[in-house]
């Protein structure tokens, strides 16, 4: 067998755009013959998946499995148009993806990595693995899961964890979520730079404003709870009584942790 120097692999990935293991691989089957081994990979459909890796693929879908109210996963799978992403292949592979992720582990993506690559192959699109969540209830908790479907595939998927509350309640809470699309739990959830900068473009504006000054800080202030409200889920009006902030409607229950999955975001 000739012998396959780095420099002759990486000379390969550079004509084809394929991977190194693939490159390797085809210049030890073709014996060290560059050109025959282009040729392989581009049969292959290796060149022109590589190819598509560098497009765009901010379409996709996302799958939500539950194991009873115990366990729930999301999972995102990211393509370059919607044809592609209702396909009935894209489809059922992201939600064979979330099932074994809920039944055993989001670890286990890594055993669809061949199966992505194929299907990658087989539409000719840039197909990758986007976000994976899973959220496992605790003592005294449950999961629920709500996806938003459109065209035949999901869009919009929330995971709720919620502790000493009910089933509705936790539904009411996924359903808030999706329309309503909340970066953080709580207030103390949101990075202190951030808090910062947006007291500090709130002032700039409210002086702007010709405010007086003596005033400022309570307007400020006024100001900053519109932007809590705007990203902290607890803190928002709750989308079947907007009289209430989340927080309030959650009487005795303690909501755990969330997530949400939306395409395109």
């Amino acid at each position: 067998m000739a012998e396959i120097k780095a420099a002759d692999v990486q000379a390969l990935r550079r004509l084809t755009g394929a991977g190194i293991l693939d490159a390797k691989k085809t210049l030890e089957e073709t014996g060290g013959d560059a050109e025959r081994a282009a040729q392989l990979l581009r049969e292959r459909g290796v060149v022109s998946a590589a190819k598509r890796s560098d497009r765009e693929n901010s379409e996709g879908a996302v799958a939500l499995s539950m194991v009873d109210s115990r366990v729930g996963a999301l999972v995102e799978l990211k393509c370059e148009t919607d044809f592609v992403a209702k396909s009935t292949d894209f489809v059922n592979t992201v939600n064979e993806i979330a099932g074994a992720v809920a039944e055993r582990g989001a670890a286990v993506v890594d055993e669809f990595a061949e199966m992505i690559a194929s299907l990658t192959i087989t539409l000719k699109e840039n197909i990758s693995l986007g976000r994976v969540v899973r959220l496992e209830a605790g003592d005294g908790e449950e999961v629920s899961g709500y996806l938003h479907v459109q065209a035949d595939r999901g869009v919009n998927g929330v995971l709720v964890q919620l502790k000493d509350g009910s089933d509705e309640l936790a539904h009411d809470l996924a359903l808030h979520i999706a329309f309503a699309k909340p970066t953080y739990l709580a207030i103390e959830d949101v990075p202190a730079s951030v808090v910062a900068q947006e007291r500090e473009t709130l002032e700039t504006m409210t002086r702007n404003e010709g405010k007086p000054e003596a005033a400022l800080e309570k307007i400020v202030a006024g100001r900053l709870d519109g932007f809590y409200k705007s990203i902290c889920l607890l803190e928002q009006p709750f989308v079947k009584d907007e009289k209430h902030r989340v927080r309030e409607v959650l009487g005795k229950a303690t909501l755990v942790a969330f997530a949400q999955l939306v395409v395109g975001e």
